[in-house]
C-alpha cells in the first residue's frame, strides 16, 4: 500500500539517526566509566578501540529499543504536525491500520533481536568482557570453597571444602550416599581427591556404613566410582549472558540437577527470551503516543521517549531483582514488565484519536 511504503519512508531516516545516536552515547558512557583504569595501566589506545569496537553489538542491542520507539513517535507525531494523519483519517483509514507497518517493524524487530543477540552479541560481548579483563589485570575466580553438589538425581552428595581448578584437586571431601528414600547408605570421608581423566582419585579415604544397626567405618579401597566432571565443582561461575541461548537453558538444567543455586541462572535465562519482545513493547507505546503532540514535536517525542524508556527498564530491573532472589518466579520476574507496557500500550492505543 501507498501510505505503509510512505510511513515506512519517513521512519528509517529518524531510526538509523536515533540508533546511531544512542549506540554512540552508550559506548561513550562504557568507555568513560574504564578511562582512568585503562590510563592508570597505561593500555594503548588501539587497545581501548578493540574493546569499544567488541561492544558495539552489545550497545546496538541496548539502542534497539529505545530508537525504535523514539523515531515511531517523532514520525507519528511529525505526520500529525503537518497535518497529514488528519487527511488519512478523513480518508476513513483508522490509526491501527495506518500504523501496521510500523507493528511489523517491532515484531520483525523483536526476531532479528533474538538471534542477533545470541549468535552475534553473546561472541563479541564475551571477547569484549575478556580483552577488558586481560588489559586491566582482572583474573576470574576459577577456585571456590564450601561447594555441594548432588548427583545421580540425589543419591549422591558432594560436600566439598575447597576447589582447586587448576590442580583439579578437591580438598575436604564428604560423599553421602542415600537410597531412594533419603535413607543414609554410606559416608566417604578424604582430606584430598583427584581428577585423574576420568574418576576422582582419594586419598586415605574412610567409609562409614551401617553394620547391624550401628554405623561402622573402615578404609576404603581404591575405587573409580566417582565420576562428577570437575566442571561440575566450578559450574555456578560461568556468565549465563556469556552463553548461548541453548547453552544457557542446559547450564540451569545442569545447576538443578547438581543441587547449586539455579535460580539467577534460571532468570537471567527467561529474561534472554522476554527482552527480544522489547521493540515490539515500544512500537506499540509509540503508535499510541505518536499522535499525542501538536507543538514541540522533536522534544516532546524524545522526551516521551526516554520516561518511557526508564520507566521500563526500572521495572524491569526492579522484577528481575525480585526473580534473582527468589521472591517471584523466573518466569513472572522477566515477563511482567512485558506484559504491563503490552497492556498499556494497548489502552493508550484504544485512546488514541482516529
Amino acid at each position: 500500500m501507498i501510505l505503509d511504503r510512505y510511513l515506512v519512508k519517513q521512519f528509517f531516516p529518524v531510526f538509523i539517526i536515533a540508533v546511531s545516536m544512542f549506540m554512540l552515547l552508550l559506548s561513550l558512557i562504557d568507555l568513560f566509566a574504564n578511562l582512568t583504569r585503562y590510563l592508570n595501566y597505561e593500555v594503548l589506545p588501539r587497545d581501548i578501540f578493540r574493546v569499544s569496537l567488541y561492544y558495539l553489538p552489545k550497545s546496538f542491542s541496548y539502542a534497539l529499543p529505545i530508537s525504535l520507539l523514539f523515531a515511531a513517535a517523532y514520525t507519528l507525531g511529525d505526520l500529525y504536525s503537518r497535518n497529514e494523519l488528519t487527511s488519512i483519517f478523513a480518508s476513513g483509514i483508522p490509526f491501527w491500520r495506518f500504523s501496521v507497518s510500523l507493528l511489523l517493524i517491532g515484531m520483525a524487530a523483536s526476531m532479528f533481536s533474538f538471534f542477533f543477540d545470541d549468535i552475534v552479541v553473546i561472541p563479541t560481548l564475551k571477547m569484549k568482557n575478556e580483552l577488558s579483563r586481560t588489559l586491566l589485570h582482572e583474573q576470574r575466580p576459577e577456585n571456590r570453597s564450601d561447594i555441594v553438589i548432588k548427583a545421580k538425581n540425589g543419591k549422591l552428595i558432594y560436600a566439598v571444602d575447597y576447589f582447586d581448578n587448576s590442580a583439579q584437586v578437591l580438598n575436604g571431601l564428604s560423599i553421602i550416599e542415600q537410597d531412594g528414600k533419603g535413607n543414609l547408605v554410606s559416608l566417604v570421608r578424604a582430606p584430598r581427591a583427584s581428577w585423574n581423566k576420568d574418576h576422582w582419585e582419594l586419598v586415605n579415604p574412610v567409609i562409614y556404613e551401617w553394620e547391624n544397626n550401628f554405623l561402622r567405618y573402615h578404609i576404603l579401597e581404591k575405587t573409580d566410582v566417582y565420576r562428577e566432571e570437575p566442571d561440575t565443582f566450578r559450574r555456578n561461575m560461568v556468565n549465563v549472558e556469556e552463553l548461548p541461548v541453548r547453552d544457557a537453558g542446559l547450564l540451569v538444567k545442569d545447576l538443578k540437577t547438581a543441587g547449586l543455586p539455579f535460580i539467577n541462572a534460571l532468570a537471567d535465562y527467561h529474561h534472554r527470551f522476554s527482552y527480544a519482545t522489547v521493540p515490539f513493547v515500544v512500537i506499540i507505546l509509540s503508535i499510541s503516543m505518536g499522535g499525542r503532540f501538536r507543538k514541540n514535536i522533536l522534544l516532546m517525542s524524545l522526551l516521551s521517549s526516554l520516561v518511557a524508556a526508564v520507566i521500563f527498564y526500572v521495572m524491569e530491573m526492579i522484577s528481575m531483582m525480585m526473580a534473582q532472589l527468589g521472591y517471584v518466579a523466573a518466569p513472572t520476574g522477566a515477563w511482567f514488565p512485558v506484559g504491563i507496557f503490552i497492556t498499556v500500550g494497548l489502552l493508550l492505543l484504544r485512546t488514541a484519536k482516529t
